[in-house]
């Protein structure tokens, strides 16, 4: 009897243990432990980020951290942190966590357009990703590089075609140039490779000329027509006379740094800059700003026809009216001329 009664106290206790043990696991384990009442939350694990860093930003996501803290000490994950961004949906157990943020990196879509500068894109692109502005900036700038690739520092802007790309959001600041390469790259297939020799111009000249075209006019559907217009003085050595250039010539001037011009001036035509398209002839040296692919493409495909000249419609803000004489544009020009007068821009 009394055998049987210790019997009966260890399976007792046995019992006890493996209950408690169950009911262990299911708390570390298996129940939900989310305190946010959105669908998903994200967090953002730096690159080298040590799991007090996780825990910070785990805790105020969390019911119970540190029943997160014991299953995670267990699994390793402590002492294996992977960097990226991971989505913890409502009602994750600490295991279903644990797992997601060790395997399940997101990866973030990267959107650039109009960026008037490599400064403006780094800055651009640091928004989005995990690199500082600083590094994308050295990487973009990086002399072995761009000689490596046949680019300049005038013509690296034109590297980076605007677009909406897949990157994980830990991409340091080389991947992300070293992708974008290939991104440009693929841009310049076969296709728009033979079009470019075409119209007897490289992919970087087409580049160049298509950031005129976009300062020019936003308008895709009259891009291809002023792309026609700057191709025909280019065939007949006229110089482009294209009044972003002079603008972007200034804006590299001190007197100008911080000002906005809204009306081109005689003086600005006297700049001394290999930029003034008044003053030389041909292409300036490379991209005044990033343009659209639309740009690109009507530079590719441009409009064939006897214009030469073209101004600002006044009636029609945005859209340009076209000449083929210097008589016609003229008066086109005095038209629009005399718009900015009636709205008080001087300069």
């Amino acid at each position: 009897m009394y055998i049987k009664k210790i019997l009966w106290a260890i399976a007792l206790i046995g019992l006890l243990i493996v209950a408690s043990f169950s009911y262990y696991i299911y708390i570390v384990m298996l129940k939900p432990n989310t305190a946010f009442n959105n669908k998903e939350a994200y967090i953002y694990i730096p690159t080298n980020a040590s799991y007090q860093e996780v825990r910070e930003q785990l805790e105020p996501l969390l019911l119970d951290i540190e029943g997160f803290d014991v299953l995670a000490k267990q699994k390793k994950y402590t002492t294996n942190i992977k960097a990226g961004k991971y989505a913890i949906r409502k009602g994750m157990n600490n295991n279903d966590i644990i797992n997601t943020i060790r395997s399940k990196n997101l990866p973030v879509r990267v959107s650039f357009n109009n960026q008037e500068s490599l400064p403006k894109l780094a800055g651009r692109i640091a928004q989005q990703i995990e690199a500082d502005s600083l590094s994308l900036l050295q990487t973009m700038t990086d002399q072995e590089f761009l000689q490596q690739h046949q680019f300049d520092l005038q013509s690296a802007l034109g590297m980076y075609i605007p677009n909406t790309y897949e990157f994980f959001w830990n991409t340091s600041a080389t991947a992300f140039r070293d992708k974008m390469l290939k991104e440009y790259k693929h841009f310049w297939n076969e296709s728009r490779l033979q079009k470019a020799k075409a119209i007897g111009l490289t992919p970087k000249e087409v580049m160049t000329l298509a950031s005129i075209v976009h300062e020019e006019s936003k308008q895709a559907s009259e891009q291809p027509r002023i792309a026609g217009v700057y191709m025909n003085r280019l065939k007949i050595k006229m110089p482009l006379q294209a009044d972003p250039t002079l603008k972007y010539a200034a804006y590299q001037l001190p007197e100008y740094k911080g000002t906005i011009i809204k009306r081109v001036l005689n003086k600005h035509k006297d700049i001394e800059s290999p930029y003034n398209t008044y003053k030389y002839a041909g292409l300036p040296p490379g991209l005044i700003a990033m343009p659209d692919i639309s740009a690109i493409e009507a530079v590719l495909n441009y409009e064939k026809h006897n214009y030469l000249y073209f101004a600002a419609d006044p009636k029609r803000l945005g859209f340009h009216k076209f000449a083929k004489t210097l008589k016609q544009h003229n008066i086109n020009a005095k038209a629009y001329q005399r718009y900015l007068s009636t709205q008080g821009i001087k300069k």
